[in-house]
């Protein structure tokens, strides 16, 4: 249990002292960015689907008839 106390405190400990963090402006602009990409990308995909789901439906209604 120990040994795991120990790398949990190391952990925090690199983190705090050796990685460089971004400022808090700049974070919360590329997250911003990244939800936006993210609607546009989630209503490209839907999109797609829906064209396609309505291609194939239409197929099979032209096979069928």
């Amino acid at each position: 249990m120990a040994k795991v106390f120990n790398y949990i405190s190391d952990s925090f400990k690199e983190l705090k002292n050796n990685v460089t963090w971004s400022p808090w402006a700049e974070v919360q602009k590329y997250t911003i960015i990244v939800s936006i990409f993210t609607v546009i990308f989630s209503l490209a995909t839907w999109g797609v689907d829906t064209v396609f789901a309505k291609a194939i439906t239409g197929f099979f209604n032209w096979i069928n008839s």
